[in-house]
């Protein structure tokens, strides 16, 4: 006869916010629960603890399709909002734009877990939402139904989330509500502002792939503001003059660090070729005349890019489109929305010098 052991499963808490004053929070509780089946073969995945993990927190309204509840609250305001969400709180939201990203990331984790079994060095994915916590069961009833294994939630009610995402030590923030993405850009957090479109690219299940765009993403904005105060000739006398200065780094500097961190211990265990993560710069640039100080930029800080695409003022779509990446970032909205129109998952970055020839915005109830 076989011993089972039915010693407990160290877990962490499952905490929901209710509320956000930037208050410092409690540290995480250590409790000890069965995270196993009734028969005790069988446990959950181990929450990695904030400071270990790769945390990214994403909105309701990018991760679900909630088009329809937005348009209960705007007509009906918030009493009927939430009467609709209680009265519909088993009928699950159907993938948003961010749902292949998400998935993606958990294909990830499972390879992680499959190749260092103790380690927390995982993706950690939070559920940030305004909504009232009366509508967490439907939201959980949808994370079930669609197989997602999201445990950290963080429920608002109304007020922003920002002090929040500093307690969970945010490494990437993904919203609908671009108010509040600048807001977490101005506090040090990797933000992106998420679209819906209609149409929409057939990503890898097995792979995930981050695209990135340079200036004011990766870099700092310094040659785009040449760029625009002086003009094309001007910023390649610039780029020349300086190729050896390294750029200063932008928004999303912290993010592919963190992706290149992950991507290591893939290549550690000699799967480099086999890596579930892999990552790309599709930048405006030109390789001969800006291109290099990008690149030794990027070398100086022990970061490494799989593929790097210097179009020369050519489009972006096409390409991105050959690339089927889960998700693009880049701060001009005339590159996100040609991408999107491609089918490509685009993201804004609003930060730097060409928001101020970005005026679209998308902000609502919902996170």
């Amino acid at each position: 006869m076989v011993k089972m052991s039915v010693d407990p499963v160290k877990v962490k808490e499952l905490q929901i916010c209710t509320s956000s004053n930037g208050e410092k929070r409690e540290s995480w509780k250590e409790t000890d629960e069965l995270q196993e089946d009734h028969l005790g073969l069988t446990a959950k995945p181990k929450q990695p603890k904030p400071e270990n993990a790769v945390t990214i927190a994403v909105s309701t309204r990018v991760l679900f399709r909630t088009e329809l509840e937005e348009k209960v609250f705007e007509q009906h305001g918030v009493e009927e909002y939430l009467r609709y969400q209680i009265e519909h709180e088993n009928e699950p939201f159907a993938p948003g734009p961010a749902f292949p990203f998400v998935k993606a990331l958990e294909t990830v984790n499972a390879r992680l877990r499959e190749l260092y079994p103790q380690s927390e060095e995982l993706f950690d994915i939070v559920l940030v939402t305004y909504n009232h916590a009366h509508v967490g069961i439907r939201l959980i009833n949808t994370i079930n139904h669609h197989n997602l294994f999201i445990e950290r939630f963080c429920m608002t009610g109304g007020s922003s989330p920002i002090g929040y995402l500093k307690a969970w030590q945010t490494n990437l923030y993904l919203s609908a509500n671009a108010e509040k993405v600048r807001e977490a850009l101005t506090e040090g957090i990797a933000a992106a502002t998420m679209f819906t479109t209609d149409k929409r690219t057939e990503v890898s299940e097995t792979q995930l792939r981050v695209a990135f765009d340079g200036d004011a993403v990766l870099f700092s904005d310094e040659s785009e503001r040449i760029f625009k105060a002086h003009g094309l000739d001007k910023f390649f006398e610039h780029e020349r003059e300086n190729e050896d200065t390294l750029l200063d780094h932008g928004p999303l500097k912290g993010f592919l660090e963190a992706l290149g961190k992950l991507q290591k211990k893939f290549y550690a265990k000699g799967q480099r070729l086999d890596c579930p993560i892999r990552t790309f710069l599709v930048t405006a640039r030109s390789a001969a005349s800006s291109g290099i100080r990008a690149l030794k930029t990027l070398r100086a800080w022990g970061l490494e890019i799989d593929e790097a695409l210097f179009l020369a003022g050519a489009p972006k779509g096409p390409m991105l489109e050959k690339i089927r990446p889960h998700i693009y970032f880049d701060d001009q909205m005339f590159h996100v929305e040609g991408a999107a129109e491609m089918g490509t998952v685009a993201a804004h970055v609003p930060y730097g010098v060409a928001q101020k020839h970005n005026d679209r915005q998308n902000s609502g109830v919902g996170e």
